[in-house]
C-alpha cells in the first residue's frame, strides 16, 4: 500500500481534512493509526479503500490506485459489529461470501468454519441480539477475515467494549491477525491496543491549530507475536514506546488548541 503527498478537502470545506501525506505499508504489515479525534483517521481509511477519492496526491492498494480495485482489496470493519439482527449469526458472517457471489450453500460451510475457529460455532443459529457485545464483535472480525482481502481496514474495532471485554477480545485478535497474511491498518484511541495489536504505529497529527493532519511519527521495535497480552503490557520497549506516544498525543493536542511548540 502506498500513499504519496495525499490530502482531502470535503465538498464546502474551508480546509483539507488531509494534506501532504505519505505512507508505505508492505504487504502483511499491522499498523496502528493513532491521533486526535477529528483529525481524519476514518477519512484516511475510506481513501485506502477507495469509497473516497484524495483531492491531491495517489492512493494504491497492490500498485492499484482506481477505486473499485481498492475497494475489491480491502476488508472495512466500521466502528461497531454492524451485524443484521434479522439474520443468524451464521448468515452474518456468510454474507462477506456472498456478496463476492460465491453460492450460498459453500458459502454457508464456510462461515461455520470461521466460526468454529473462533470459537462461536455452538452460536450459529443465534440472532445478533442473544449474544454478548464481545461475542458479536469477534462475529464481525470473523466475517472481515472470511472475505479473505489481502488488506483489513479496521476502524475503533473495539471501541464499543466495555474494558474487561475489550482485552478479553483484544487477545484473541492478537491471536488471529498473527496467524494471516493479510495487511492490517487500524484505527484506534487507544494507544495500548494499538502497541498490542501493530506492530508500527503512526501518528496522524497536524503541526499547528487548523492545520489539515499528515504523518508525523512512527514508533516500531516492541512487537512480539509469542508473548501473552499481560506480559507484552509490562514489558520494558513497550512501556517506553507507550509513553513516546502518549505524549506525542498530548503535544499535538496543545498545538491544535492554539499552544506554540515549546
Amino acid at each position: 500500500m502506498a500513499l504519496n503527498g495525499l490530502g482531502h478537502t470535503y465538498p464546502g470545506a474551508l480546509r483539507p481534512v488531509l494534506a501532504d501525506l505519505n505512507l508505505s505499508v508492505p504487504v502483511g504489515e499491522h499498523i496502528a493509526v493513532v491521533g486526535r479525534s477529528g483529525c481524519g483517521k476514518s477519512t484516511l481509511l475510506s481513501v485506502i479503500a477507495g469509497l473516497v477519492e484524495p483531492t491531491t496526491g495517489t492512493a494504491a492498494v497492490l500498485d492499484d490506485r482506481r477505486p473499485a480495485r481498492r475497494l475489491e482489496s480491502c476488508a472495512l470493519m466500521p466502528q461497531g459489529d454492524s451485524l443484521l439482527p434479522w439474520l443468524s449469526l451464521l448468515d452474518n458472517v456468510a454474507i462477506s461470501l456472498r456478496n463476492q457471489r460465491v453460492r450460498r450453500r459453500v458459502a454457508r460451510s464456510e462461515a461455520q468454519r470461521m466460526l468454529d475457529r473462533v470459537g462461536l460455532g455452538a452460536w450459529s443459529d443465534a440472532r445478533p441480539s442473544a449474544l454478548s457485545a464481545g461475542m458479536r464483535q469477534r462475529a464481525a472480525l470473523a466475517r472481515a477475515l472470511l472475505a479473505r482481502k489481502p488488506v483489513l481496514l479496521a476502524d475503533e474495532p473495539l471501541g464499543a467494549l466495555d474494558a474487561i471485554t475489550r482485552a478479553e477480545v483484544q487477545q484473541w485478535l492478537r491471536d488471529t491477525i498473527t496467524h494471516t497474511s493479510a495487511t492490517l491498518v487500524m484505527v484506534t484511541h487507544d494507544v495500548d491496543e494499538a502497541l498490542l495489536l501493530a506492530e508500527r504505529v503512526v501518528l496522524l497529527a497536524r503541526d499547528e491549530a487548523h492545520a489539515p493532519a499528515r504523518v508525523v511519527r512512527t514508533w516500531s521495535g516492541w512487537f512480539s507475536d509469542d508473548r501473552p497480552r499481560e506480559v507484552l503490557l509490562g514489558d520494558e520497549d513497550f512501556a517506553t514506546v507507550r509513553r513516546e506516544v502518549l505524549q506525542a498525543l498530548a503535544r499535538e493536542s496543545h498545538l491544535a488548541e492554539g499552544g506554540t511548540d515549546r
